[in-house]
């Protein structure tokens, strides 16, 4: 008997630049897995750049430009970069989006119509707080009965959790583009439990047609690197890789490792808690207390993907920190690094969170954001494990499992043979 042959998944995806934003390393974790599970697949981004993903087909997208309203975007931009007249607010409020997005959301759906692919399966992904190729495939009717559209957030800023509610221009046409992305699409995947639920309160799409597929875990080897002059493997390094957005306040965090330090002195010349990450709203408060405290340390210069990734598997500790809130339905694109990573998490966030839902409610290493005590006395039972044993690890097969490539085949092969 023959062999079947694989399914074959279309993806159309915003960036494909891990340099680019924690989506984009998320989408190419999952597009890697995809590969590696068995799939036939074929890459559509809109990454603005020719970038090629080993063993994989990939076709960057060009911008259109021969048209009125890349005209019209342009003269936006320009008027607000030389003018100062913004009317993008206008724009949004009066159209729901931007006339950018319009012109990119064309040029996907121009490119996708002269693929005679014949996918099985159409992903759509996206980042931020950007769904063009949602858009791309809402205009295109003919790939709805195959159409998986992926939700990474809430969206619009409009449905997000407190504390990170904002009602941004347009915010009512961007509900509506979501709701039709619900009618639509014949599949919905979320990278949390959470998230889906929380999205399935404030739009009520069919439950049927959901399913979880978290940000994926790529098993990958350690690449030689040369070490930041703030990095000594030997150290007992606590280590935060990402940017702190508004809302992950590091000042608990800080103050029971400072409480740490004055509780044990010992530990001041070996301890460090690092911060890896761009300039972010707490940049002046986290200069200020590196000044101060020697033991704390701040890359100032960007830190290219594959070098922070080793590091975090050099720690001794990896911190996950989340907004203070009553939940958190996201789950972090570096949740699978730190996984990956095999070191204890140090989990700052919500009690209820998908982080803590997935590590467990009984996981010891967990505190509000705020509860400098309890993260003080997290950060001492770490440093006594690492004197002890050296070389603290997770242990939790039973997660990389769950973000492992062979449960995505088992997610999708009972998508695909339903069809």
């Amino acid at each position: 008997m023959k062999n079947k042959k694989p399914a074959k998944i279309l993806i159309v995806v915003e960036s494909i630049d891990v340099e680019n934003s924690s989506g984009s390393k998320a989408n190419v974790a999952l597009i890697r897995n995809l590969h590696n599970a068995g799939y036939d697949i074929k890459v559509y981004h809109y990454s603005r750049k020719e970038i090629q993903l080993d063993k994989i087909k990939c076709i960057s997208i060009k911008e259109r430009r021969r048209n009125l309203t890349f005209l019209i975007s342009r003269i936006e931009r320009y008027t607000r970069k030389y003018l100062g007249l913004n009317s993008n607010k206008y724009i949004e409020n009066k159209f729901g989006f931007s006339f950018t997005l319009f012109n990119d959301r064309n040029s996907i759906v121009s490119e996708l119509r002269r693929d005679n692919y014949n996918a099985d399966l159409v992903l759509s992904l996206s980042q931020g707080g950007s769904f063009r190729p949602h858009h791309a495939l809402l205009k295109m009717p003919e790939f709805h009965e195959k159409w998986m559209a992926y939700i990474h957030d809430p969206y619009p800023m409009h449905v997000f959790p407190p504390p990170y509610t904002y009602s941004e221009p347009g915010w009512k046409s961007k509900i509506e583009f979501v709701k039709a992305v619900f009618q639509r699409a014949k599949y919905f995947a979320f990278p949390s439990k959470l998230l889906m639920e929380w999205m399935h309160d404030h739009y009520h799409f069919d439950m049927e047609k959901a399913v979880v597929i978290p940000h994926q875990l790529n098993k990958s080897t350690n690449k030689p690197i040369d070490y930041p002059s703030f990095f000594q493997p030997s150290n007992f390094n606590l280590i935060h890789a990402g940017n702190l957005l508004w809302g992950r306040d590091p000042k608990g965090l800080i103050q029971g490792f400072q409480k740490f330090l004055k509780i044990y002195p010992e530990a001041k010349t070996h301890a460090r808690l690092i911060f890896i990450g761009g300039k972010n709203h707490y940049s002046e408060y986290l200069k200020k207390v590196s000044s101060n405290t020697k033991e704390i340390e701040i890359s100032e210069d960007y830190i290219a993907f594959e070098q922070v990734n080793t590091l975090q598997k050099q720690a001794s500790v990896n911190i996950i920190l989340e907004a203070k809130a009553e939940v958190s339905p996201f789950l972090p694109g570096k949740f699978p690094h730190c996984i990956s990573a095999n070191r204890p998490i140090l989990l700052l966030g919500p009690s209820k969170s998908e982080c803590r839902r997935l590590l467990g409610d009984d996981y010891p290493c967990w505190s509000e954001i705020d509860n400098i005590e309890k993260v003080f006395y997290i950060i001492v039972s770490l440093y006594t494990d690492w004197k002890e044993n050296d070389l603290c690890v997770l242990n939790r097969s039973d997660l990389d499992y769950y973000l492992s490539e062979n449960r995505l085949k088992e997610i999708l092969d009972s998508i695909l043979e339903k069809k």
